[in-house]
C-alpha cells in the first residue's frame, strides 16, 4: 500500500473516531457538540501536519496518523499501588490532587480540601454539565483560535480534564496537582485531556500537570490546556512529562494575559519516545509579564520538539524565556521559539535563551530562536548555544581531586539546576531534583577513530 493511501486510511480512522465521540456525547451539551463538530470538520479538511510544514519539519506524526490507538476504559484505582501513587504525587505533599486514569477522572484517588470559598475545582466533564456558564465563554476560545490540526483533534475527541475557576481577588494558597496516568494494557491506548484554567481579576493560583505511564505499552496522550488570566491575575503553571519510552505525548498550552497579569510556565520533559510541546502566550494587556522555562533530559532514541510563541500585543510587556536540554545516546532535542512584538507594543522587554548540552556524539540538538519586531521602542534579545561539557571547568574540578565521572556529573547537575531552581513549588522542585540526580546521563568516552 502506498504512503498516500496509508495516510488517507489513517486520517479516515481518526475522522471516524471523532464521529463516535460526537454520537456518544451526553445529553444537554449541545454547545459542546457544536464545538467538537467544527473542530472535527477542520481536522478532516487539513489532516495531520507533515514534515513539509515548517513548524513540523523536525517531527513526523506518521506514528500517530497510522497508529491504531483506541480509548481504553480507566484502569481500576488499585492499579496505582500506594508506593507508585506516592512517587507520582510527590507525597507527603499535602495539596489538592485530581487524578485521571486513561483520561477519565478518578474521584476515589482525588482530593480537593484546601480551597477558598468560591473556587471551583473539578473535572471538565462535570463542569460542562453543572457549570456551563463558567466553561462555555472560555473553552475553545484560546487554543482553537490558533490553526493547529492536532489541537482540533483534541477538541473533537476531548471528554475530560481539569477545570479550575478562581473568582475575583481570590488567592489559592495550596498548589493544585492534576495527575494523568495512562495504561495501555496490551493494546495501543489514547487519551485527549482538555484542561481549562480561568482566573478572574486579581486571582492567583499554582497548577501542576503531571503525565506518566504505569506499564511499558504504547499509548498516545494529546493534551491541551487553556489559561485565561484576567487583569492582575497570577498563574504559576508546571507541566511534567514522565511518560514511558513507548509513549507519544503531544501538548499545547495557550495562555492569554490581561493588563498587568503574570503567567509562568515550566515544562520539564523526562520521558516519552516522541514528545511535542507547543507553548503560546499572548500578552493582551498593557504591562503583562510572561515567563517560559523548559528542561528536556533525553537518552536513547527519545525525540522532544519544543515550540514556543510569545506575542507582545500591548505596550510595556515583559517576557523571559529560558529552555535547556541535556542530550545523551541517539536522542534529538528541538527548540523553535518565536517572540513577536506588535506595532502597538512599544516599551516591550523580551529575552529568549536556549542552551543545549550534548553528552554523546550521536545526540543532536536543533535551535531556532526568532524575533519578529514591528515596533521601534523595544528592548529584545535572543541567544542559543549547543556544546559539550567545558574542558576548563572539568579540569578545574579534577584538579580538586574529583574523578572524571564525578566532575562531569556535577557539571551536568549545575546545568539543570538553573531551571529547577526557578520552580517555586517546593515539593515538586525537590522531587525533580532527586529524580534527575539519580538518572542524569553519565559520561560516554569519546569514540575511537582509526
Amino acid at each position: 500500500m502506498s504512503t498516500e493511501k496509508t495516510s488517507r486510511a489513517g486520517r479516515d480512522r481518526w475522522i471516524a473516531a471523532c464521529a463516535r465521540v460526537r454520537n456518544d456525547a451526553p445529553a444537554g451539551t449541545a454547545w459542546m457538540d457544536g464545538l467538537r463538530t467544527r473542530a472535527a470538520a477542520r481536522f478532516a479538511d487539513v489532516g495531520f501536519p507533515t514534515t513539509r510544514d515548517e513548524a513540523w519539519r523536525c517531527t513526523s506524526l506518521q506514528p500517530v496518523e497510522n497508529g491504531r490507538f483506541e480509548a481504553h476504559p480507566a484502569p481500576r484505582p488499585e492499579a496505582l499501588t500506594p508506593d507508585l501513587f506516592q512517587q507520582l504525587t510527590f507525597e507527603p505533599w499535602d495539596c489538592n490532587h485530581l487524578v485521571f486514569l486513561n483520561g477519565r477522572y478518578a474521584p476515589s484517588l482525588s482530593r480537593a480540601a484546601h480551597l477558598p470559598a468560591g473556587v471551583r475545582l473539578t473535572s471538565l466533564a462535570e463542569a460542562v454539565v453543572e457549570e456551563p456558564g463558567l466553561v462555555e465563554p472560555h473553552l475553545g476560545r484560546l487554543a482553537d483560535a490558533r490553526a493547529r490540526s492536532v489541537t482540533d483533534l483534541n477538541t473533537a475527541l476531548m471528554s475530560d480534564g481539569l477545570f479550575l475557576h478562581v473568582p475575583r481577588g481570590t488567592v489559592v494558597q495550596e498548589p493544585i496537582h492534576a495527575l494523568f496516568v495512562s495504561m495501555a494494557n496490551g493494546a495501543p491506548a489514547m487519551s485527549h485531556p482538555r484542561n481549562l484554567l480561568v482566573l478572574e481579576e486579581g486571582a492567583q493560583a499554582s497548577v501542576v500537570e503531571s503525565y506518566a505511564g504505569i506499564d511499558g505499552g504504547a499509548y498516545l496522550t494529546n493534551t491541551v490546556t487553556e489559561i485565561a488570566a484576567a487583569d492582575n491575575a497570577v498563574v504559576d503553571h508546571v507541566r511534567l512529562v514522565r511518560e514511558t519510552g513507548a509513549a507519544i505525548h503531544l501538548s499545547h498550552l495557550e495562555a492569554r494575559l490581561g493588563r498587568s497579569a503574570g503567567v509562568s510556565s515550566h515544562v520539564v520533559s523526562l520521558g516519552g519516545g516522541l514528545v511535542r510541546h507547543d507553548v503560546n502566550a499572548v500578552l493582551d494587556g498593557e504591562g503583562a509579564e510572561c515567563t517560559l522555562n523548559g528542561l528536556y533530559v533525553l537518552d536513547g532514541a527519545q525525540h522532544v520538539d519544543n515550540h514556543t510563541l510569545i506575542d507582545h500585543a500591548r505596550p510595556n510587556g515583559t517576557s523571559r524565556e529560558l529552555y535547556k536540554g541535556v542530550l545523551d545516546g541517539r536522542s534529538r532535542g528541538i527548540f523553535d521559539g518565536t517572540i513577536i512584538v506588535r506595532p502597538d507594543a512599544q516599551k516591550s522587554d523580551a529575552r529568549q535563551v536556549n542552551r543545549n548540552l550534548l553528552l554523546s556524539e550521536d545526540s543532536l540538538a536543533d535551535s531556532k530562536p526568532t524575533l519578529e519586531i514591528h515596533a521601534d521602542d523595544v528592548k529584545c534579545s535572543h541567544a542559543a548555544t549547543i556544546g559539550q561539557i567545558e574542558e576548563n571547568a572539568l579540569f578545574y574540578l579534577r584538579s580538586r581531586g574529583l574523578s572524571e565521572e564525578m566532575a562531569r556529573s556535577l557539571l551536568v547537575q549545575a546545568f539543570v539546576s538553573d531551571i529547577l531552581g526557578r520552580i517555586r513549588i517546593g515539593p515538586v522542585r525537590a522531587g525533580l531534583e532527586c529524580l534527575l540526580f539519580t538518572r542524569l546521563p553519565r559520561h560516554h568516552p569519546p569514540r575511537e577513530t582509526a
